[in-house]
C-alpha cells in the first residue's frame, strides 16, 4: 500500500491547514477563544469564511478578540457569546440562547490547568467541573443544533480538546472531586483530560449515525494564558523553559497549537 502524505508538519499553521477548504455558510462555537489556540482558530475558520461565534467568560476581552480578527480579515465574521463553564446555569443560558439554529463546529477549547484546590458555582472540582462538566452540558445541550447542521447537507463536528497530561490521571470514580482525598493539582488536570478524551469517544458513538463525528485532540506544548496558575520556576523544573525564561525547543506558537483543532 503507497504512503499518503499531507505535506504537513506538527508545526505547521492554523491558516495553512484551512486556507483550501471554502466554509462559507458554516456555523462554529468557540470556547475560550478570547486568546491563545482558540483566538488562532477562530482567526483560521473565520478565514476560511465560516461564521464564527467565540464563546467566553470575558466578554471585554471577547470582543477584543473579535473586533481584532475581523479587522483582519476584512468581514464580520465573529461574534461574542456569554459563556463560563464554571457555572451550569451560564452553560444552560448559552445553549438557550442558541437553540436548535444549525451549528456545523462545536470546538471545546477552554480550559483550566494546575489552578489551586477550588470549586465552581456548582460545586464541582474546578478543574474537571470546567473542563468536562461545562463541556459536557454544552456539548449535550447543542447535540441538535449540531444534528440540524448536518441535516443541512454539511458535516458537524464536535472537536474535544485533550493533552497528553490526560496520562497523569485516570478517572477516580470514588472521589472526582477530592472530597476527601488529598489534592494533586496535576492529577486533577489529568482527569479532566481523560474525560475530555472519554467524552468525544461516547460523543461520536452516540450520534456519528446522526451526522456529528466528535474528535479528541492533543495540540502539543503552547505557551499561552492556560499556564497563568504555574510559577516560572515550576516550568523551569518541568523543563519547559531554562533559566533565562526562553521556551524549549519544540514548543509551538498558538497559531501552530491551533492547527489540530483546525484539521479535527
Amino acid at each position: 500500500m503507497a504512503r499518503i502524505t499531507a505535506g504537513l508538519s506538527p508545526f505547521t499553521d492554523a491558516a495553512v491547514i484551512a486556507e483550501d477548504h471554502d466554509l462559507t455558510g458554516r456555523t462554529v462555537v468557540i470556547t475560550g477563544a478570547a486568546t491563545g489556540i482558540g483566538i488562532e482558530t477562530a482567526r483560521a475558520l473565520a478565514a476560511a469564511g465560516a461564521e464564527v461565534t467565540i464563546a467566553v467568560r470575558n466578554r471585554e476581552a471577547g470582543e477584543k478578540a473579535a473586533a481584532e480578527i475581523n479587522a483582519d480579515i476584512g468581514e464580520d465574521r465573529v461574534k461574542v457569546g456569554a459563556l463560563d463553564l464554571s457555572d451550569l446555569a451560564s452553560v444552560a443560558g448559552f445553549v438557550s440562547t442558541w437553540g436548535d439554529a444549525p451549528l456545523n463546529m462545536l470546538i471545546n477549547n477552554a480550559g483550566v490547568m494546575a489552578c489551586p484546590q477550588s470549586y465552581t458555582a456548582n460545586d464541582l472540582e474546578m478543574q474537571i467541573g470546567t473542563n468536562h462538566f461545562g463541556h459536557f452540558l454544552l456539548g449535550v445541550g447543542l447535540a441538535r443544533a449540531l444534528m440540524n447542521g448536518a441535516e443541512e447537507g454539511r458535516s458537524a463536528r464536535l472537536v474535544s480538546l485533550s493533552s497528553s497530561g490526560h496520562r497523569r490521571g485516570g478517572i477516580n470514580w470514588d472521589d472526582v472531586h477530592y472530597r476527601t482525598r488529598p489534592y494533586d493539582k496535576w492529577e486533577s488536570y489529568g482527569q479532566s483530560k481523560t474525560a475530555n478524551a472519554l467524552f468525544a469517544v461516547g460523543y461520536h458513538k452516540r450520534f456519528a449515525e446522526l451526522g456529528i463525528t466528535a474528535n479528541s485532540v492533543m495540540p502539543g506544548g503552547i505557551m499561552t494564558p492556560l499556564q497563568r496558575h504555574m510559577a516560572r520556576e515550576e516550568m523551569i523544573a518541568l523543563g519547559w523553559m531554562n533559566e533565562d525564561g526562553v521556551v524549549r525547543e519544540g514548543f509551538k506558537t498558538p497559531a501552530q497549537g491551533a492547527s489540530t483543532s483546525v484539521w479535527a
